[in-house]
């Protein structure tokens, strides 16, 4: 079970109900996500709109306690410009969870691949299933903000001839039928998805054994090898290196970096003994692995 800081000052045994901030809407995956992560906590989900909206929402924490924010996919890669949002915001990464994805084409009760002319959904999504669509050249594919909410216009208005990729969750909400499920073209598709809290409610965690981090190095050769080479000697296992390039500094790059370590005092040790080997290190969150879910 994920444990964050509690919403009140008062005694933190009271239960209370945990105000989750994602993006996307009812039937997302995102509200999937954060119902496996929490599972044993009464949740509340709070929708945004916009992955801008879910940062400026947690950030304010007038509504949210933390957010669950997707960071990468196995198909679709890094979402870069997620990390370039966390890395400006105040917030930290305090837990993640892991979930498979089914993307699933949802359409009005008793509508045929043929009465179909558009399919609405996220573009992640879409690209997920571009493969199934081919062998239907009449549907096109329009990208939306977001699966569910393309879900729940199809159910509003009553779109006989529009259908949606988005979760068995969402046509059970909007009593879509599920004319065909699986049907993205890998099906070893996971997201990654980040618990982000406020800096100020951050607790440091006892079974923290993950960290993420971001940093600069010198414009030399080996600069990156040397800080890699430190982190190898402290036996921390290296489970992602993704570069991004510095926006006005040309060809300089920051890294962001998540590692896994034995006990509190490696994951202290090995910061510290790369820290002068870099430029503008930041501790972006120490937290626990992940678990992974099916759904």
């Amino acid at each position: 079970m994920m444990h964050v800081a509690p919403t009140t000052e008062s005694d933190e045994t009271i239960p209370h109900t945990l105000r989750v901030g994602i993006q996307g809407y009812e039937g997302a995956f995102h509200e999937i996500a954060a119902r496996l992560c929490f599972k044993d906590i009464n949740v509340e989900i709070v929708p945004a709109h916009t992955f801008d909206d879910l940062v400026g929402m947690v950030e304010a924490g007038e509504f949210t306690d933390v957010g669950l924010m997707a960071i990468e996919n196995t198909l679709a890669g890094s979402l870069m410009s997620n990390y370039h949002l966390l890395k400006a915001s105040n917030l930290k990464i305090v837990g993640e969870t892991f979930l498979r994805i089914k993307q699933n084409l949802l359409v009005w009760p008793g509508q045929t691949i043929e009465d179909l002319k558009e399919v609405h959904s996220h573009p992640i999504a879409i690209a997920q299933c571009r493969a199934y669509f081919r062998q239907y050249p009449h549907i096109r594919l329009v990208e939306t903000v977001d699966t569910a909410l393309s879900a729940r216009r199809v159910r509003e208005e009553k779109l006989l001839h529009v259908g949606a990729l988005a979760s068995t969750l969402a046509a059970e909400l909007y009593e879509l039928d599920v004319f065909a499920a699986g049907i993205e073209t890998n099906k070893k598709n996971h997201t990654r998805f980040l618990v982000l809290q406020k800096e100020e409610a951050v607790r440091s965690l006892d079974n923290a054994n993950k960290v993420s981090l971001c940093f600069s190095t010198g414009h030399e050769p080996g600069s990156l090898y040397k800080v890699l080479a430190v982190l190898a000697a402290y036996n921390v296992n290296l489970t992602k290196i993704q570069s991004a390039p510095i926006i006005g500094k040309p060809w300089e790059y920051m890294f962001f970096v998540d590692f896994v370590a034995e006990g509190k005092l490696s994951i202290a040790q090995a910061i510290e003994a790369i820290r002068p080997l870099t430029h503008e290190l930041d501790l972006m969150g120490v937290y626990q692995q992940g678990e992974h879910h099916e759904y």
